[in-house]
């Protein structure tokens, strides 16, 4: 799959997807066609295929976009990446930040694709679990490096707006591989430099 960036949405799709959010609407006991509405399902159509646009991105191929040959070996950590997901179960966001941190053997990538490969998984229909694995894989496939270390923490809609409504609650996951996996020093100087305990 190449590396796309949808800057446009497909007029065919839109219009499809604005029907069934019209009937949506219908079904709720609203009115599609009062003023306040009448452009929301198109609205809504553009936003779930921008919401979903990292299905047709390769994040592999964005890391390769931009490989350099170098011999530092030590720890490059982006943290702090703000992450806007949607969750498939409910289709409501979940947000967030992911720290992704990785040690090169021989080859880096720029450190605006660490944030872009965050943003392509991000923006697909998800659950934070296999998320935060598929960053980890992504970068492991395309860097081969000593070692992925990834965390996320984010908040979920599906938990504050409705069923239990706890509006504090913060879900952590990780995924390591590697030096990160198998040194615990390596693992521990990572979680203290997010400023996390796990």
């Amino acid at each position: 799959m190449a590396y796309i960036r949808k800057d446009h949405y497909d007029a065919r799709c839109t219009a499809e997807i604005a029907s069934h959010v019209s009937a949506i609407l219908s079904l709720l006991g609203e009115d599609p066609d009062r003023e306040g509405l009448l452009k929301t399902p198109e609205r809504v159509a553009k936003s779930l295929q921008y919401l979903t646009k990292g299905m047709q991105e390769d994040g592999v191929e964005i890391i390769r976009s931009a490989i350099f040959e170098e011999k530092y070996r030590q720890m490059v950590l982006v943290k702090d990446i703000d992450l806007y997901a949607t969750c498939e179960h409910h289709l409501l966001p979940f947000i967030g930040k992911c720290h992704v941190a990785y040690i090169p053997d021989g080859k880096i990538t720029g450190l605006s694709k660490i944030a872009r490969v965050v943003e392509t998984y991000a923006r697909r229909l998800q659950v934070q679990e296999r998320l935060t694995v598929q960053i980890r894989d992504c970068i492991e496939e395309a860097l081969q490096p000593l070692g992925v270390a990834v965390v996320i923490e984010a908040s979920h809609s599906c938990m504050v707006l409705r069923g239990v409504e706890k509006s504090n609650a913060i879900t952590t996951t990780s995924a390591f591989s590697g030096t990160f996996l198998k040194d615990a020093r390596t693992r521990n100087e990572f979680l203290n430099l997010i400023g996390k305990a796990l």
